[in-house]
Parts: structure tokens; sequence; C-alpha cells
């Protein structure tokens, strides 16, 4: 959207959340005034969170990147040269080169994430070279991909119901996931369900805003979350509160489910989840007797050794009860299945010297730079922060200091990867640049066009993966396009939720709606290999993994006395805004929150200074003493920057490099620890 003197101006927030804004920004002579949330938008309705709405501050902020630089001093440190983009492009070219030339383009790995979730920057031109360069490929599972392969393994699809259609919801399970925090718009829609007579349950290991704002709260062990589902369908198979017309018609596998939920009674799934055990029978009871019921599946308790059976298990419920295609009943774990586009267009996989190139799995980055043979000698960052994301920092850092290793980051900040960095690259904000957003929770697809020009000499990585596959002679009719043609490219694609959607469309409206035609894909068209609801699978039996649910505990041995979970905080969206002073004053500090009754036995006060370590690492920060987690549980929520923090250490040094049950996803959750008060 064009821009002129004191004008509000539409935009789109960029970062990994499910909500995925549409933004009214207010423009004063060309610069960004403030920003708020557009309330002709359906589901922004003009709310936006604390984060976005001070955005303007990380746009204009003193230590953005204005250009590009090189290491001139040791790894480690942040000694850098300015030099040109020519310079930048010659020597990121030749190492390219060099690295093919010498022992293959599998020694060259991209390493990203959703910094920024628009699709050309970050699943687009970026894609595209790597594949025509033949490099190693990135296992982007970091974040939901146990908990997307538990579900699809039930439900066939990254489908669930209309968060619009929540309101209508009358009992609703939040599972696992914090959404005052990180889901405001479901709130919303939930705050209007209760207004309606809706009760509200938060199942969660920690107490926070969401336990407070929900009817009912119900703390539980770290990891159990499959032994509590298992223990639901008990009660339900018990008390006879299951659809069995429902279950008949659209599922597969009841009698098996029945089989194994007999070995689950509320007595001993109180034993394993820390919950009571009459906590149990009425949650089963209450949740069998309402209708519509809806649940929404959360990110958290996928990030365990066990992550993706506990979405599979909990997945299995609305079945059971017969919600799917009830208006306001069912689940969401994820809706991105309605708004996927056309991925072979946009990344070219064709264009792959190799297929069978091999894939490095992200949450093994630190094994991958000190281990994988061939070595990864060529490292090109861009979206995200490994550095302080990745699991098992020590291992992660003693790669990235490796003198052998050319490593090049593309990003807005001096973060704490570009230490280890012999190229940095200025980026472009999301504002000075066009792109094309889905959620991976609601149901449209939004334009976004530039608000202001790129700053200094920044470049978006669409910009920068064109001009660098340019510079390296790849076909012009490839790389050398726009980003209209790219945006053009994405939506050629024959699905009935874009039925006909196109680029004139979104770019006068600013947003469409994916088609649906009833509350849900389900319970009619179940993309399944046996077209129902699978509550026994043969694909995973194949996989060798359990076919119906199954609680198998979490792997970390226990060695150590305490589950450490390192969630989410308020301010931070992962490590993005960790440098931003307005929103670090507001987060004070980092801390862990630990049981009263823990805290005592350890001769701990609130606010004691504390270490927390095991085999791994450690970590040092303060101790916040209540009741919101259970006795053996500590907390910790955000990841902080180590560079300007003086005394922060990443947290993800204690984390492990374990993959999960299914989907090769993270398992930060299953971390077990030993915690001591810091004596001075």
């Amino acid at each position: 959207m064009k821009t002129t003197d004191n004008t509000i101006v539409r935009s789109v927030c960029p970062f990994d959340c499910p909500d995925t804004c549409s933004l009214h920004v207010t423009m004063e002579k060309g610069v960004i005034a403030s920003i708020d949330g557009n309330p002709d938008h359906p589901v922004t309705q003009g709310a936006i969170c604390n984060k976005v709405r001070h955005l303007k501050e990380r746009v204009y902020h003193s230590d953005r990147l204005m250009h590009p630089m090189r290491r001139v001093g040791p790894k480690g440190t942040l000694e850098f040269e300015r030099i040109s983009w020519e310079e930048a492009y010659g020597e990121i070219v030749h190492r390219l080169k060099s690295a093919i030339a010498d022992k293959g383009a599998e020694t060259i790995l991209p390493y990203s994430f959703y910094g920024n979730m628009g699709i050309l920057n970050a699943e687009g031109m970026d894609r595209r070279f790597f594949h025509r360069l033949g490099a190693s490929q990135l296992d982007r599972t970091i974040c939901n991909a146990a908990g997307s392969a538990g579900y699809k393994y039930t439900m066939g699809a990254a489908a669930g119901i209309d968060p619009e259609d929540t309101v209508h919801s009358k009992y609703v399970l939040v599972w696992g996931c914090n959404l005052v925090s990180t889901n405001m718009h479901q709130v919303m829609y939930l705050n209007e369900a209760r207004k309606r007579g809706a009760k509200i349950i938060h199942i969660d290991v920690h107490r926070n805003r969401t336990s407070v704002w929900a009817d009912e709260f119900i703390p539980i062990l770290p990891g159990t979350d499959t032994a509590l589902a298992l223990g639901i369908m008990h009660v339900l198979i018990r008390e006879k509160l299951t659809n069995e017309e429902f279950i008949e018609k659209y599922a597969k596998g009841y009698e098996e489910l029945v089989t194994q939920a007999k070995l689950y009674p509320p007595y001993r799934v109180s034993r394993i989840t820390g919950i009571p055990e009459e906590v149990i029978v009425k949650l089963a009871c209450d949740y069998g007797n309402a209708s519509p019921s809806f649940i929404r599946i959360g990110n958290g308790l996928q990030h365990h050794d066990n992550g993706g059976m506990a979405i599979r298990a909990i997945t299995c419920l609305p079945a059971l009860t017969g919600q799917w295609g009830i208006l306001g009943g069912g689940a969401i774990k994820g809706n991105s299945h309605y708004s996927a586009l056309n991925s072979f267009k946009l990344e070219r996989p064709d264009l792959m010297p190799d297929r069978n190139v091999r894939t490095i799995n992200m949450n093994r980055l630190g094994e991958a730079l000190l281990a994988a043979e061939p070595s990864v000698d060529f490292l090109f960052v861009y979206n995200s922060n490994p550095a302080v994301v990745a699991p098992d920092q020590n291992q992660v850092r003693q790669g990235l200091m490796r003198e052998d290793l050319f490593s090049v980051v593309h990003d807005l900040f001096l973060t704490d990867t570009c230490m280890y960095a012999d190229i940095v690259l200025p980026a472009t904000s999301h504002f000075e640049n066009p792109d094309l957003y889905a959620s991976y929770w609601h149901l449209y697809l939004q334009l976004h066009e530039p608000i202001i020009a790129p700053m200094g000499e920044c470049k978006s990585n669409f910009t920068l993966f064109k001009e660098l596959g340019l510079h390296m002679g790849f076909e012009p009719d490839t790389f050398d396009i726009t980003e209209e043609q790219m945006i053009r490219q994405a939506l050629d694609r024959n699905t009935p939720y874009l039925a006909g959607l196109t680029y004139e469309e979104l770019q006068r409206e600013g947003w469409a709606k994916m088609k649906l035609d009833r509350p849900s894909l389900f319970p009619d068209r179940i993309p399944t290999p046996s077209g129902k609801i699978e509550l026994y699978s043969e694909a995973m039996e194949r996989v060798g993994l359990p076919p119906v649910p199954e609680y198998v505990p979490i792997k970390e041995p226990e060695d150590y006395p305490f589950l450490l979970v390192t969630g989410p905080n308020h301010s931070f969206i992962n490590s993005t805004f960790g440098n931003q002073d307005r929103l670090k004053k507001l987060e004070k500090q980092p801390t862990v929150d630990m049981n009263a009754k823990d805290a005592a036995a350890r001769g701990l006060q609130h606010g004691d200074p504390v270490r927390i370590w095991n085999d791994r690492g450690e970590c040092r920060l303060a101790v916040k003493v209540a009741n919101n987690v259970l006795p053996g549980v500590l907390v910790t929520q955000g990841l902080w920057w180590e560079h300007g923090n003086d005394g922060v250490q990443a947290v993800n040094s204690l984390t492990s490099q374990r993959l999960s049950d299914m989907g090769g996803g993270a398992t930060f959750f299953s971390t077990r620890v030993e915690i001591e008060k810091i004596k001075y």
C-alpha cells in the first residue's frame, strides 16, 4: 500500500504467532508514528499485543544493522568492518563455489525458521536458491513437528475448526497453551463463548496468565499428557459417554482403543500425572456431557520425548464424543492445511541436482557442526538465532567456533549468532518489503505491501537470495523475478479453499478468507489412509510406533531431581524482541518458577540467585517461589540474549538434542536438572 503524509496504512504482523494480525500503521511524513490493530479485520478486530504495538522501536532501533560487515576479530567477539554488498557477494560466492569444488554442495547448510512468517521470505526464494545449489536440506522441526505428525496420524491433515466458530463452544479445554500470551484472539472468541455460558478449563504445567483467566486450572506433571488423555478415555467409555453412532460411522479402531484405555483407570493416571483422581473423573464427565465441546491444543506439550503421542491421544477425544461437524465442537492444533499454497512453484525442489542429498535436523545443529560427514563447512543463517534457540547450546557454540566453518548471518541486529559469523548482512523489517502471509490458526490469507523504503543498505531474504542466485550464474527465468510474480505462483494451486483467489483480489481487499462449506474438513472428508478418524493407525504400526495411543515416560535419565520446562514469556517471541529495553523491563529478569515446598527443602527464598545445571551445561537466574508449579517441576520463561545482558546465560545450554517420538521434533521440555543457591 502506498503511503502519504499523516495517514493510516495497512500492514500485517510477520512474527511466529498464530494470530497473524492485520495492522493499522499511522504514518507521519513517511515515518511510522504508531501501530494498532486493524479494526476492519474479522479476527484482529483492532486488538494487538503489546510487543507489536511498540514495533516501531524495533524498526528504528539504534542498533539496526545498516550495511554488510566482515569479521576482523576472533570468533566469539563482535569485531567487524564495513564492506559493500558487492564485496559481500563476491566473498560468499567464492566460498560457496570453493566448498562445492572441495567436498561437494552437501557441506553447505542453510539454517532458518520463521523469524519472519512471510511466504516469500521464509519459504520462497531461499528454498529455491539452496535447492539449485544442491546444499544439505534442513529439517525445520524445532517447533510443531511432533504434534503435527501425531495429529495427522489421527485426522490426516493439519486442520481443525474455524476459530471464529469457537464463540459457540460450551465447554473448552485449553491444553498446553498459554493463550493470553501466545494466541490473544482465541481468548477474545472464548470470552464471547463464556458470555454465552461456556466453561473454560486450562491444563498446563505452569500457572500463568491463561490459568488466571480460565474458569479452572488443572496443573499436570510435564510429559504426562498422554496418560491424562487415556484416563479421560477410560472414564468416557466406562460411563457410556461416547457417541457410538459417530464412532461407527467415522472412526476406525475403537475396540483396540477400548482395550488400551482399560489400562488407564483414574487412580493410575493420578499417580502418573499428579492430578487428583476425582479431578480426572470430573474432567472426563464434564467433557463427555458437554456439547459443543472444543479443545485448543497448544505447542508446549509436544516438546517432549513423547510429544507426538500426546497430541495424537488428545486428538482422539472429539471423535469419541462425536464433536466434529457440530458448530463450535472439535479441536484446533493448527489450520495450515486450508491455506496451503503451491509450495512446488515457490520452492522448486526439481532444481536439486541430487534428490538424495542428506537432510540435517535443525534440533541437532551442534551434533552436525561437530560430527557430520562430510563436514558442514558453510553455514547460512537467516530468520533464526541458533546461538540462543537451538538445543544443547554448548555443543552448538563449540561448533560455531570452528575456524574452518564459514558462517553468514542475515539479520536486523547483531544477535548472539553474529558473534560467530564471518559475514553479517543487514535485513529489512517486514515493513520494507512485499509478502504474503497465512495463519496457522485462523483462515485468512493476507497480502502485505511495503509501507517504508528499505533502510540503509538492508535487503529482504527474497532479494538476498535472488541476487545471490544471479551472482552464482543461476537461470534468470528462475531467479530474476519479482515478488509479485512469486506470489502469483504461490496462489496457482487447485484447491477448494483458495477457489480462484487472485493477486488482484488480495491487493484490493488486503485479505481473503479460505473457503469452507461447513465448520471443518471433518467428519465428512477425512484424509487418512482409511478415510476415517484413525484411533488405530496402521501407518504408525508400520514405522514401529504404537498403533493406538500409549503412554511412554520421557527418556531423560533420572540423574537429576527436577523436571525443567523452558516455556515462552509474555514479551518475547522466542529470542525476537530480546534486545528491546522496554520489553526487557517488563520481564525484569530471567527467573525460574519453583514450588514453595521444594524451595523450603532447599533453603531457597523468593528472589535468590540460583544455578541450574546438568551434564550439558548450566545457567544462572533468580528463583520465583510460589505454587505455580507442582513439586519436582521448574519452569523458566523466555529466551534472553546473552549479548547485552550481563550475567544472563542461554537456558538452552541445558536442553537436549534428542528428537521426539515422531516428526523429528525438539524435546526442550524433557530436561532434568539440579538447582542450588549461588553463594557469593
